[in-house]
């Protein structure tokens, strides 16, 4: 009896070995000929998808020269932006009366919003699906935290539930390591207080809002910590995280989308096809949170930059940046998540996130 039962386990062990090797031989050869068919346009968006994920930016390095794909890299980011912010584009309407008529931008068509101010749509494009969240006052979205900081991170709807908000997406740049979540990297502004401030990454932008409720999109690359806070407290932050503009084959990251009304320029594809969370602001000062799927979810490879970018101006943004993406990205609304995490694991909750993008109810 315990020989035939050694010899059926034996038998399904080789039969698993078996389908583990026909399975890895089956994916070498559909890399292979990504990278290596006669598509140049799948072969770009092939690596540079892959190079901007975080724990699968090995894979095109299976059937590729390090020189091969920093190639692709090079040809297929965003030109540079640096513009700086026209504040006299947006016109704040902080009552509940009709929006400021501004004959410089694009009619909005009529617009529905709930108790809180809040509106969201539904926008499919090629390869993504995902939604668009607009909050018509400005002093609504704030950053929150989890400060002090530990280990763990939180889900968004407990940190978003945490601060009295209504709604929010993921925020800035953080460690996301077996998704630990607990550690913010570069700058984190929360209600006018610094509670992080480590600008040691190269490439870092600052992205929140001052006290005249305008979004802000600072590069503070090569800043320390000193010139951050001189610079908090002279332009009036009152909230803030930061992303990463960084285009090597390490990284891929972007953040300036569109600056007083102008899209970003894009070399080649722009950047590869993954979930994306986003930020914009509208000449009458609503906010728009963008997030989308990808990575196969809904069957679907992700936004690219040049996706974002329109789907920005489309929405009238005035000025907007890009996130922090990939598996972090989630929307949450009322009790529920609108988007949620990409991972198999978390597609009913996010990952554990240090900050989000929070909106507050409406007050009285």
């Amino acid at each position: 009896m315990g020989k035939r039962i050694l010899r059926y386990f034996l038998r399904f062990l080789l039969w698993l070995l078996v389908t583990l090797v026909l399975v890895a031989g089956a994916l070498y050869s559909v890399i292979y000929r990504c990278c290596n068919g006669p598509s140049a346009a799948a072969k770009a968006t092939f690596v540079t998808t892959f190079k901007e994920t975080g724990q699968l930016k090995f894979v095109p390095n299976l059937v590729m020269s390090k020189a091969e794909i920093q190639k692709i890299v090079d040809a297929n980011k965003m030109g540079e932006m640096n513009t700086e912010i026209d504040s006299t584009l947006i016109k704040i309407n902080h009552d509940d009366g009709p929006d400021i008529d501004d004959p410089t931008q694009p009619k909005k068509k009529n617009e529905v919003f709930d108790e809180n101010g809040i509106r969201i749509e539904e926008v499919a494009g090629r390869t993504f699906f995902g939604k668009m969240m607009i909050i018509k006052d400005p002093s609504q979205v704030i950053v929150g935290t989890t400060y002090p900081w530990g280990d763990l991170g939180k889900d968004l709807d407990k940190i978003v539930e945490g601060v009295g908000g209504v709604a929010g997406v993921n925020g800035g740049l953080y460690q996301s390591d077996n998704n630990k979540g607990g550690k913010p990297y570069g700058v984190v502004v929360s209600r006018g207080q610094i509670q992080y401030n480590s600008p040691s990454q190269r490439g870092l932008y600052l992205i929140g809002f001052n006290e005249d409720d305008l979004l802000v999109i600072k590069d503070i690359q090569g800043m320390k910590a000193d010139d951050v806070k001189k610079y908090v407290e002279e332009a009036r932050i009152r909230d803030a995280v930061t992303f990463q503009e960084e285009a090597s084959d390490a990284n891929n990251h972007f953040v300036p989308l569109v600056i007083n009304g102008e899209g970003r320029e894009l070399k080649g594809q722009g950047s590869g096809s993954n979930p994306r969370t986003a930020i914009g602001q509208r000449a009458d000062g609503a906010i728009l949170l963008f997030v989308t799927d990808g990575r196969g979810a809904g069957g679907h490879l992700g936004a690219t930059a040049s996706d974002l970018i329109s789907v920005m101006l489309d929405y009238g943004a005035v000025n907007a940046a890009n996130l922090d993406g990939g598996s972090s990205s989630a929307m949450y609304y009322n009790g529920n998540y609108e988007m949620t995490s990409v991972t198999f694991y978390y597609q009913h909750a996010s990952w554990r996130l240090p900050d989000a993008m929070v909106v507050l109810p409406k007050s009285n």
